[in-house]
């Protein structure tokens, strides 16, 4: 090609001007550097509120229920009376309970939950069974006191015995008191009855047996007799 055919096509294209294009304009202008907030779409927006929400609910439900757990005691709580008390589902307090027994699974948690005859109940864990007996054991010397040697009487003559109908004669609370006569090694949890929710059955130990100079319960002094007109020999532990 020769430079006069190159010069004119030069020349061609310099004619020929190219369209400009415009970039899309936004119509909020943002200073530099400042950031900018997208808005979140509302339905998604009324869906993690919804959320955040059941989560506060089922929060509050599981304290509710731990709080209930302590408050029945030995009695404990079945699935049936936990979901009418919070009114839900079995399901949903099947599911809480179980949240719950993996909270205090932890070694970090002296109690544990324990379901033994469809009812749920708070126990300590067996760590903490030689530091009560320590706790109750510091003064060797020191007295019972009259609601420990009713307590004790009453499971040494009627044993094996329920806290229920330990409570039903003396006509107080017993689980405190169990507890501390258990820890000291003056009775002892020896099977389940047969009664609804499987309650524990007390009788007395070797170390009861010790302590009172007895080698068998057939020493124990005879109740005395009542007439037709008495109620029974469980008034005695309640006079």
């Amino acid at each position: 090609m020769s430079s006069d055919e190159k010069n004119t096509d030069v020349n061609a294209a310099e004619e020929i001007k190219l369209p400009e294009v415009e970039g899309n304009k936004s119509e909020e202008v943002h200073a530099p550097g400042t950031a900018v907030q997208l808005s979140m779409d509302p339905d998604m927006e009324a869906q993690e509120e919804k959320q955040k929400a059941t989560a506060e609910e089922r929060t509050k439900l599981k304290a509710v229920l731990e709080g209930l757990l302590f408050l029945t005691g030995d009695d404990g709580l079945t699935l049936e009376q936990a979901a009418q008390t919070l009114e839900i589902s079995k399901e949903e307090t099947a599911s809480l309970f179980e949240e719950l027994e993996n909270d205090y699974a932890d070694d970090a948690r002296g109690f544990e939950i324990e379901c033994y005859g469809k009812t749920y109940r708070f126990l300590s864990k067996a760590f903490v069974h030689e530091y009560a007996k320590k706790l109750f054991q510091m003064d060797k010397e020191a007295r019972l006191s009259n609601a420990a040697l009713e307590t004790l009487a009453i499971i040494a003559y009627k044993q094996p015995i329920t806290r229920v109908e330990i409570e039903e004669i003396r006509g107080v609370g017993a689980d405190v008191m169990l507890r501390k006569l258990e820890a000291r090694g003056l009775i002892q949890e020896s099977g389940r009855s047969d009664a609804p929710g499987r309650p524990i059955l007390y009788s007395v130990t070797d170390e009861f047996m010790d302590a009172f100079s007895l080698m068998s319960l057939d020493e124990l002094p005879d109740l005395p007799k009542f007439d037709e007109n008495q109620e029974g020999s469980d008034d005695l532990f309640t006079q």
